[in-house]
């Protein structure tokens, strides 16, 4: 099942190589096509980590403003 940031990762490249490509068939030269594009990618890349942040619903719910160690068990390494 494809999740928000499945589709995120496949924006990135298409934004680059996709939107580059077209900005310089509308008769841009390469060189302010690249930028544009890249300006779009790192929109996208923005958008996946400060609008809508990767977090896991346990760390939300337990969220109180204090770190709180009871019934916390020590996370292996391997």
């Amino acid at each position: 099942m494809t999740g928000y940031y499945d589709y995120v990762l496949g924006l990135i490249p298409l934004a680059l190589f996709g939107l580059t490509a077209g900005l310089v068939q509308t008769s841009l030269s390469l060189t302010q096509a690249v930028p544009i594009a890249a300006a779009v990618a790192a929109g996208i890349v923005g958008h996946a980590m400060f609008v809508r942040a990767p977090v896991t619903r346990s760390s939300l719910s337990n969220f109180d403003g204090v770190e709180s160690r009871q019934n916390s068990s020590p996370q292996s390494a391997d």
